[in-house]
C-alpha cells in the first residue's frame, strides 16, 4: 500500500518522528493523529471522518479513492472503519522502514524484560 497517494509521506516522517521521539512517543502521537481524524461519536475512523479531518495532519491532497483505500487496507476486521489498533498497524505497514525498525524495538523490549524480571 506504500504506492497510496501521500503515503510516501509517513514512509518518509515515522522513522524520522521514531529517531527523535523513540517508540512510546512515536506510538503517543500515532494515538495523537488517530484522535484528530476519528469521528468523535463513534470512536473510530470512518471515511467520512477521514474526509473531513484529513487537512488536519496535512493530508487534504489525498483524493478520493486513496482515501478508500486507506480504510479498506486498515480495516482488519471489516467493520468499514479504523479503531485504534487498525490505525496504527496501518501506519507501520506504510513505513517499510518502521516494519523492519519495529522488530529491533521488540527485542530490546524483550531483553529488558528479561533483566527486570531476573
Amino acid at each position: 500500500m506504500a504506492g497510496v497517494g501521500k503515503g510516501a509521506v509517513f514512509e518518509d516522517l515515522l522513522p524520522v518522528m521514531a529517531d527523535k521521539l523513540g517508540g512510546e512517543g512515536l506510538i503517543r502521537e500515532l494515538c495523537n493523529g488517530f484522535q484528530l481524524l476519528m469521528d468523535k461519536d463513534k470512536e473510530v475512523i470512518t471515511l467520512e471522518s477521514l474526509r473531513k479531518n484529513s487537512r488536519l495532519l496535512g493530508l487534504q491532497d489525498l483524493k478520493e479513492d486513496e482515501l478508500v483505500s486507506m480504510v479498506k487496507e486498515g480495516d482488519l476486521d471489516g467493520d468499514g472503519a479504523l479503531n485504534q489498533m487498525e490505525f496504527c498497524v496501518l501506519m507501520f505497514r506504510l513505513s517499510p522502514e518502521l516494519m523492519e525498525e519495529s522488530q529491533f524495538w521488540l527485542e530490546e523490549a524483550l531483553e529488558q524484560e528479561l533483566k527486570n524480571a531476573s
